[in-house]
């Protein structure tokens, strides 16, 4: 009996070394995740809203750490279950009650690469703009034969509420401005508001395809995201985001510091990046 543990185990195991060696990556240990994980603290983990902020820390925090002790940068493998059990253990949650964000790409398998060489990344050297790291982020899950190309979950806690798609490979440019975090040439990634007005239009659009996200964190800990989506037509929209996930458009009135952080967001980068190697395609 122990032998066929230790046999499932292996099998186990060996798992995310074969695709990270697939791609020549290193695989991402749960105990690293978790660490990096463990700092992100002062706003809800469990909620759809506050995600993009968490995952990108989360994958910056992993990205400067493997800077520090690999000075050849090998990209990073960061497994599907690696990464659902750390979370679990830094939310103190059960599987059933994890959020679907966080739970769907566990069940459907979707592991990341994550290469932060940064001639991989943006093309030349700016002379502005140049961000003090940059990622590219490949998330997919393997093709099956008459398997699923997508999925979807909606997110209650915004306003508008948005029901949000995950195609099965998914891309973006992740850039760290210090003051700024941008997920930059996003694809794979649709939404569109289900309440509202807005809700109404896109009944009739259908839903639109995020190409760029901004985010920005104020000193009392609100988020300001500032996003476009393309459809037939491209709309941008701001919105502040409360640490429990809570959701309101545009910046609170009397907030000159949100009003600069908006003016921020919405400056032009002028960047140039090479193709991007995704191994899910």
């Amino acid at each position: 009996m122990r032998q066929v543990v230790l046999a499932a185990a292996f099998v186990l195991a060996s798992v995310p070394a074969a695709a990270a060696e697939r791609f020549g990556a290193r695989v991402v240990e749960r105990d690293e995740i978790l660490q990096a994980m463990n700092q992100s603290r002062g706003y809800s983990l469990m909620a759809t809203t506050n995600g993009p902020r968490f995952q990108s820390e989360v994958l910056l925090r992993l990205a400067s750490d493997a800077e520090a002790r690999d000075p050849q940068r090998q990209p990073l493998f960061i497994g599907h279950r690696e990464w659902f059990e750390a979370y679990l253990e830094r939310t103190g949650l059960t599987r059933d009650r994890a959020p679907l964000f966080v739970r769907l790409p566990d069940e459907y398998g979707q592991d990341a690469i994550v290469d932060y060489r940064p001639d991989r990344v943006v093309s030349g050297t700016p002379a502005v703009n140049a961000p003090l790291r940059a990622l590219n982020v490949c998330i997919w899950w393997p093709q099956r034969e008459d398997g699923p190309r997508s999925y979807s979950y909606e997110d209650t806690l915004s306003t508008p509420q948005l029901k949000v798609t995950n195609e099965r490979v998914m891309t973006y440019r992740l850039l760290d401005y210090r003051d700024m975090l941008v997920f930059n040439e996003v694809t794979g990634l649709r939404g569109r508001p289900t309440t509202g007005l807005l809700g109404m239009l896109f009944q009739l659009i259908g839903e639109g395809n995020v190409v760029e996200s901004r985010i920005a964190v104020a000193a009392d800990g609100l988020q300001i995201t500032r996003a476009r989506a393309r459809k037939v037509f491209e709309v941008a929209t701001t919105v502040t985001v409360h640490p429990d996930g809570r959701t309101e458009k545009d910046v609170p009135a009397g907030r000159p510091d949100l009003v600069a952080i908006d003016a921020r967001l919405k400056q032009p980068l002028r960047l140039r990046h090479p193709p991007m190697e995704c191994g899910g395609r």
